[in-house]
């Protein structure tokens, strides 16, 4: 789950690191009393969505005049912002954060991830900051420091030190970096983070580190244990497919291709958009119904395909486990009937009653093509598709 940047910098203050003084707004009506409260002369505005790239969008903007916020979160508020990590259609923009204008002498990079091999929580830190870390680590490596954190590890000051010298900073700067990184490091496991990045991190004209930017990814399987930040989910943010889906507990990602594929595993899924590729066709969705695919998950499955205008062609690849192979084509005639698909459907049903599926299939009154082979299967969807 992503939090905006608002909502990371909440974080960031609750562990006492430094951001910018600010506020967020959703009506345009409340910009100049936010500017005012936050004092100053000049003001950052900033258009809150999930995706990267809002500066070179028009998404944030530097003014010097309380009413110069008001006409911004007018142009924004209730559209969307397109940026290089959105699609064509953007996200949709429903707050606003105005901070108080920091005056930069350098930008630098600071981030934290998992890296399962290890076991351990990595910080990524460099000298170059304010841009995209993959071009520095492509250009200038040697301005990059990986730094393996045991989240056991109750003294980080070494492991600070270390990030430190990368990112060049001088004695007073690493008194301020060193209890940074352990509290970095307590907001991680605390909150049960997936990654943190604070691009840029900077030296203000002060020569104080301060966090410009938040951004926050949160393990949605740990979500149980974080019932606070649960009620920071913007569901606006989502593929709205994607936010439906996840309701009924099924994994779904929106491709766009025009082959809607529904089936009972991750692994099996991968392998069903890769033969629908293989045989020259696009792949509408990942979808994985889980281990028990009921007639109600495969209803709402069906539905959740067939909101994608795109769709031209249902494949629907279950591999009969656990469950009986016969009950699942019974599912699948029930929940054609209750949908009303007019798209065609191709079934591929292997395992346990695999043959009695089939049977069962070939002899209902709805249309639907029922063949055992996934390659044939694919062929067939993507014929149907073109």
């Amino acid at each position: 789950m992503n939090l905006h940047e608002y909502q990371g910098k909440q974080l960031f203050a609750d562990y006492n690191l430094p951001v910018s003084k600010g506020e967020v707004i959703f009506d345009a009506k409340d910009a100049v009393d936010a500017c005012n409260r936050i004092g100053g002369q000049k003001w950052v505005v900033k258009a809150q969505v999930h995706a990267g790239g809002r500066g070179k969008s028009g998404g944030v903007e530097l003014i010097d005049l309380p009413e110069s916020a008001r006409d911004f979160a007018n142009k924004w508020l209730g559209n969307r912002l397109v940026t290089y990590q959105t699609d064509s259609k953007g996200q949709p923009v429903s707050s606003i954060l105005i901070e108080a204008c920091t005056e930069i002498k350098s930008e630098l990079y600071l981030s934290a991830i998992i890296d399962r091999d290890s076991q351990k929580i990595v910080f990524i830190g460099s000298s170059e900051g304010g841009v995209n870390i993959e071009d520095v680590a492509k250009n200038t490596p040697e301005k990059i420091i990986y730094e393996g954190i045991d989240p056991d590890v109750k003294d980080v000051e070494n492991h600070a030190i270390n990030i430190g010298k990368v990112l060049k900073l001088n004695e007073d700067q690493m008194k301020q970096f060193i209890p940074m990184v352990d509290n970095l490091m307590r907001l991680f496991i605390e909150k049960d983070l997936s990654l943190l990045e604070i691009n840029p991190l900077v030296i203000n004209d002060k020569d104080d580190l301060h966090c410009l930017d938040a951004k926050i990814n949160i393990d949605s399987n740990a979500l149980f244990r974080q019932p606070e930040l649960v009620e920071m989910y913007d569901e606006s943010q989502e593929d709205p497919q994607e936010a439906e889906a996840a309701k009924s507990d099924l994994s779904y990602v929106s491709l766009d291709g025009n082959i809607g594929c529904m089936v009972n595993g991750a692994g099996l899924a991968m392998g069903t958009m890769d033969t629908i590729k293989f045989y020259g066709g696009n792949p509408a969705n990942f979808l994985d119904v889980g281990g028990t695919a009921t007639q109600e998950r495969v209803a709402k499955a069906f539905k959740i395909i067939l909101k994608d205008p795109e769709v031209s062609v249902v494949l629907v690849n279950i591999f009969g486990g656990i469950v009986r192979c016969d009950l699942i084509a019974e599912g699948v005639i029930s929940a054609i009937k209750e949908v009303g698909i007019s798209v065609p459907v191709v079934v591929r049903l292997e395992g346990n009653s695999a043959e009695k599926g089939a049977q069962i299939l070939n002899e209902s009154d709805i249309k639907v093509e029922s063949i055992n082979n996934l390659a044939e299967a694919a062929k067939k969807a993507v014929e149907l598709s073109q």
